[in-house]
């Protein structure tokens, strides 16, 4: 079977922690094809992504390695196999590639975390709102693309309200609540989405006020993916040119530790509900 020319991101997270064992055991990927009876390019592909590589071969693989870590092996023996077909490769030939690999990332993650301080998370959007956000691209999108995305962001909220809804934390700088994107009518109705979500048992929505004045990680719009295994949490950082995937053991660390700061400064769930509640009230 002939490499694959565009591997998802979660296939090449499966590469990229088999050649992070390779690398902790000291072999080349030479070394590692000759103990297993396969050449360096197929090693090379596997870690790139380009390859698939079977849940036995896998399990191989780390014990070639010296990997003990059997939660580990697990979950990355669950990322093996072949791959099914979810709802937004319906979306393959007509969106970029990273907000593919966002919807993945969102609906394998066992938790979410998000922090926003100019425009609303994703996940808690209405359909006139995300549409309003995506009419000011530059260069601007034409109609049917914007649909294309609006359809796509309100699928990708089905991870909320599915049969088992993972958690998720949305914490929001009052700067995102106060921006109005399509009028006070739209800007009314999005804030009151906001506090029905956050009335869900799985969603928590936190309110930093500007009182809270400065703190770490203002500015950026972070996404924090938890795996079945640490080892496997993402971040997402949004970028102008799309989506960035962060998967590195201090980089995780520090984003995790943003995070927690900014909860810590954050309204509790009661009073950031009162909060939003009177934002919307004053529009």
């Amino acid at each position: 079977m002939p490499p694959r020319s565009a591997p998802t991101a979660r296939q090449q997270r499966l590469g990229s922690e088999l050649r992070k064992l390779r690398e902790r055991a000291g072999m080349t990927a030479s070394e590692a094809g000759a103990l297993l009876g396969a050449d360096q390019a197929r090693i090379s592909n596997i870690e790139s992504g380009r390859a698939g590589v079977s849940a036995e071969r896998l399990r191989a693989l780390a014990r070639t390695y010296g990997c003990a870590d059997r939660q580990l092996v697990d979950a990355l023996s669950a990322l093996t196999g072949n791959r099914t077909r979810h709802w937004w490769e319906e979306y393959r030939a007509t969106l970029p590639p990273g907000l593919l690999d966002l919807a993945e990332i969102e609906h394998h993650a066992v938790e979410l975390r998000t922090a926003q301080t100019s425009i609303l998370p994703g996940l808690l959007q209405t359909v006139d709102h995300a549409r309003v956000i995506f009419n000011q691209g530059v260069p601007p999108l034409p109609p049917h693309e914007v649909e294309h995305r609006v359809a796509h962001r309100m699928r990708r909220q089905e991870v909320l309200r599915r049969a088992a809804p993972m958690p998720y934390t949305a914490i929001i700088h009052e700067a995102a609540l106060r921006m109005r994107f399509g009028g006070r009518e739209t800007t009314r109705a999005q804030l009151d989405h906001l506090v029905e979500m956050s009335g869900r048992e799985n969603v928590r929505v936190l309110a930093i006020p500007f009182e809270r004045g400065e703190f770490p990680g203002a500015g950026q719009t972070i996404l924090y993916a938890s795996g079945p295994v640490a080892q496997l949490d993402t971040v997402q950082l949004d970028q102008s040119h799309g989506p960035a995937l962060l998967d590195a053991a201090d980089q995780l660390a520090k984003y995790r530790a943003l995070l927690d700061r900014m909860e810590e400064l954050a309204l509790d769930r009661a009073r950031s509900r009162d909060f939003v509640r009177a934002i919307a009230r004053a529009v």
